[in-house]
């Protein structure tokens, strides 16, 4: 199993993270499909290459294709619009809030899945990035869906813990000189 090499890839020093990453993914009470689709959408957003290579073939056997296709597209999309939107939240002058996007952001509006699945996995997305404006955004879409608290703090966890993997993974790559 891909998730168990992972978690032996891990150092002892960050002996927590080996722990949560079992935890948060095997442990979850998320259906499958939002799991793995969020843990798909996370270890592309983590930009780790050995936590994506891991983790990928778990959630193409977890996932539809449809879903599978979906969660790539919440990761690239947000990655897009995390940018973007933090950008102009972090920008002083308030008149670049009032400006047309003038991007394309078709697949929010047809994800090929769950609105509300999709709107998890792009919630996710966006606590790796660090766009408040787009957490807001999300978590708003899923609690008026009737989304509970528990579940989008699930999202964010698994989002939390296969970035802190993939930190620690290339970090000791690096170091290796890997």
């Amino acid at each position: 199993m891909a998730l168990d090499e992972l978690k032996s890839a891990i150092p002892d020093y960050a002996k927590d993270l080996r722990l949560n990453l079992g935890s948060v993914i095997g442990n979850s009470d998320l259906p499958q499909q939002q799991l793995w689709g969020t843990v798909l959408a996370c270890a592309i957003a983590s930009r780790s290459p050995k936590v994506l290579r891991e983790l990928e073939p778990e959630a193409k056997a977890n996932l539809s294709a449809e879903a599978f296709t979906a969660a790539k597209s919440a990761a690239a999309i947000m990655a897009m619009n995390n940018v973007f939107y933090r950008t102009r939240h972090l920008l002083s002058d308030p008149e670049y809030g009032n400006l047309r996007a003038g991007l394309r952001m078709n697949v929010i509006g047809n994800p090929g899945v769950e609105k509300v699945d999709f709107e998890l996995w792009s919630l996710a997305v966006s606590a790796i990035n660090g766009c408040g404006q787009c957490l807001d955004s999300h978590e708003q879409v899923l609690r008026k869906a009737e989304v509970s608290r528990e579940t989008i703090q699930e999202a964010v966890k698994i989002a939390a813990v296969i970035q802190a993997v993939g930190v620690t993974l290339d970090s000791e790559a690096s170091l290796a000189g890997a």
